[in-house]
């Protein structure tokens, strides 16, 4: 290796060091122990590492020029973390089964180019992954952005940009399929499997994953619970106490990736009706900062927040029609948290047996969409006030006479980003290995 090169990859691996430290360094010091799982997870391989550094991904692009995007479509909602993992099923306040984005916690306002070269990325790692051909590749991130771009121009054309969602009776392939697994599901299951009844009353499970309260510290999580039910919009209460009756709590462990070191609970509420296979399980877990949020200046959006946990509130209700009717937000000790309940009928969307090109080529097509949609959404038709604009006309306007170019554009940085984190996941274990990342590899 040469000394330019290897001046290079000491350089990158301090970049790296650096912004992981600035990212997470309060939360490794609270739970050092779970950002070594975290990192580990990350060590697996490229894609695993790509999905908990959103933080280096928006070092690298907010540094760079955006030539196609302007004061409007460069400052609308955008997921944040956009990648081939954060789809899947849910069901909607309306009671459908829906295929959609999920997993808003990085939500923030940005460039609407950010989620679509953030997926481009992720498609193309999976592809190396999966060691499809580089045309293959570009193919496929094509479709997706066919997709997306097909689908703006239809909510150009109607009024309701509430009218489309992917759902049992428009989908096929692996989507169908997702959609189909999450309605064999059964609350019944779920309640089994989390908890335990005796003596006619229902309580969590004791596992690795729960730990009990002490007495001070239930009552902070019971008042929050309070705070918490004042939040959920009144079109989406239910309208008998019963049903936000708690009955149980404990802290929880054993997130995801991008979870790691944030507290969180588990609650149990007595649903829908007094019978045991009615209650309902809910997540409160503490929210993070949005990793664009410390490479952008947004005193206007900061401003309108009391707390991240509102801050991921409003945002998923912006990007994601008919949300959750249990969604809401409160705080402990002045720290914000959102609450969701811990649904039976999410159900990820499963890479594992997608290995033929024409086979994903399908899906990606229905993902596109769903991108178009949440940004869409997201816009003067929603509740909130910071997009007071029409985010298809704004990105229609941006690309005019320019589409092929740009689509090009997003393909070429996703297969080369993809590199960049190839090589970027080499330098991060062995930093890792050497005890440079914040924990130490024990």
């Amino acid at each position: 290796m040469s000394r330019t090169t290897t001046d290079r990859a000491r350089a990158r691996t301090e970049t790296i060091v650096s912004t992981l430290g600035d990212a997470f360094a309060p939360l490794m010091k609270a739970d050092p122990v779970a950002f070594r799982g975290k990192f580990r997870k990350m060590s697996a391989d490229p894609h695993a590492f790509y999905r908990g550094t959103a933080c280096l991904f928006y070092a690298d692009v907010t540094g760079q020029e955006d030539p196609y995007a302007d004061e409007r479509s460069g400052h609308i909602w955008v997921h944040g973390d956009l990648h081939v993992e954060n789809f899947g099923t849910y069901l909607d306040s309306d009671g459908r089964l829906v295929f959609d984005v999920n997993d808003f916690d990085e939500a923030y306002l940005g460039s609407f180019t950010w989620d679509l070269r953030r997926f481009a990325a992720s498609l193309a790692l999976v592809g190396w992954q999966k060691a499809l051909p580089t045309d293959e590749v570009r193919r496929l991130v094509r479709t997706y952005l066919r997709g997306y771009l097909g689908q703006v121009d239809r909510y150009r054309d109607t009024q309701d940009d509430q009218d489309f969602a992917l759902r049992l009776d428009n989908t096929q392939g692996p989507i169908l399929a997702a959609l189909e697994v999450a309605r064999q599901q059964k609350r019944g299951d779920l309640l089994a499997r989390l908890t335990t009844t005796s003596k006619g009353d229902r309580t969590f499970r004791d596992d690795a994953t729960t730990r009990r309260l002490g007495a001070p510290e239930r009552r902070r999580v019971e008042k929050a619970f309070r705070d918490y039910l004042r939040t959920i919009p009144d079109h989406k209460r239910f309208d008998r106490d019963l049903f936000y009756r708690l009955h149980d709590v404990v802290g929880k462990s054993g997130f995801g990736i991008g979870s790691a070191g944030l507290p969180a609970y588990s609650l149990l509420v007595e649903g829908y009706s007094e019978a045991l296979d009615n209650d309902v399980v809910l997540s409160m877990k503490q929210a993070n900062t949005p990793a664009m949020s410390r490479f952008v200046d947004e005193e206007a959006v900061e401003a309108y927040f009391d707390h991240e946990g509102q801050r991921t509130v409003v945002s998923q209700r912006a990007l994601q029609a008919h949300t959750d009717p249990l969604l809401g937000h409160t705080e402990i000790d002045g720290v914000g948290f959102v609450v969701s309940e811990v649904s039976p009928y999410e159900i990820d969307l499963d890479w594992g047996d997608l290995t033929e090109p024409d086979d994903i080529n399908g899906v990606v097509a229905d993902l596109g969409r769903a991108t178009a949609k949440i940004h869409c959404a997201s816009d003067s038709d929603s509740d909130q006030t910071l997009v007071d604009f029409q985010v298809e006309d704004a990105v229609e306007r941006s690309l005019r006479g320019r589409r092929r170019e740009f689509t090009e554009w997003v393909v070429d940085f996703g297969l080369a980003y993809a590199e960049q984190v190839r090589t970027d996941h080499a330098l991060f274990v062995e930093a890792f290995r050497e005890g440079q990342v914040g924990v130490r590899a024990t």
